[in-house]
Formats: C-alpha cells, structure tokens, sequence
C-alpha cells in the first residue's frame, strides 16, 4: 500500500528529495538528549543570517565529541567511556553517548564550533541568494 504525500499534487514537480528529507526528519526523533537551543542572529551588513545551535554537552571533552554535514545534515555526536579506575559510592552521572541530527537547507553551511563551559556552540550562514529570473525562448 503506498502512502498518502502532501507532496503527491502535480503542479509539485521535482520535490521527491524534500520529501525524504522530511521523512528522515520524522525517524530522528531521540530522546531528547542533550538538549539544545536553535537561535537566530541579526543579519549583518553583508545580508547574511546566521544561526546558532547551542548544545549542552557538560561533562564531553572536544575529543568526546563530533561534527559532521553529509548530505545537508548536520550530525553531533558524543561518546563518553567509562573510567574504570575510579571506585563509586554512588554514580548519578552516568557516561552516555548521544547523536543529534539537523537537516540543512540549501545554502546553508556550517562556519564555526566553539565548546566553552559546557555548551557547544555551532555557527550556521544562509547566504541572500540571488533572485534568479531566465526566460525561456518559444521555439517553432
């Protein structure tokens, strides 16, 4: 049985990669770990928007942690590794690992990460793009 697609009209021609893309963004789900801020920054003079997400990592190294763009997705993962050597009375801190994923839109690149404090911040620009307009000549 095929499914239903908001995007199943014909006037939408060529959005089947939105289409996946929306699905991969329905299966991401997680659990919500680590948490993370999605802020917008003023444009500057040159037009162009840039985006922060912030993650809160407390307790991950830069050495514990991982950024990726493959295919406009932008993946933040972070592998912690028990430390045999320390004796617990009691452990409320557990070693975890996470995977966090972003699609990207077109354009839209990744500049910066900075971990300070225990937040891992990622800068994101979106370029103004031009406003493209071609004719297209009617032949006989």
């Amino acid at each position: 049985m095929s499914r239903m697609s908001l995007l199943n009209s014909p006037l939408l021609l060529g959005f089947e990669e939105f289409e996946r893309m929306v699905d991969r963004i329905n299966k991401g789900g997680g659990d919500g770990y680590p948490p993370y801020n999605i802020e917008r920054i003023k444009a500057s003079e040159d037009n162009v928007e840039t985006l922060r997400i912030t993650l809160a990592v407390a307790g991950f190294s830069r050495d514990q942690l991982d950024i990726a763009v493959e295919n406009k997705q932008l993946t933040i993962s972070g592998k912690q590794s028990d430390d045999n050597s320390r004796e617990y009375l009691h452990r409320g801190i557990a070693a975890r690992q996470f995977k966090r994923s972003f699609v990207l839109a077109d354009g839209i690149e990744v500049i910066d990460a900075r971990l300070e404090n225990g937040l891992l911040a990622i800068e994101l620009v979106r370029p103004e793009q031009e406003k493209l307009i071609r004719k297209v000549e009617i032949k006989q």
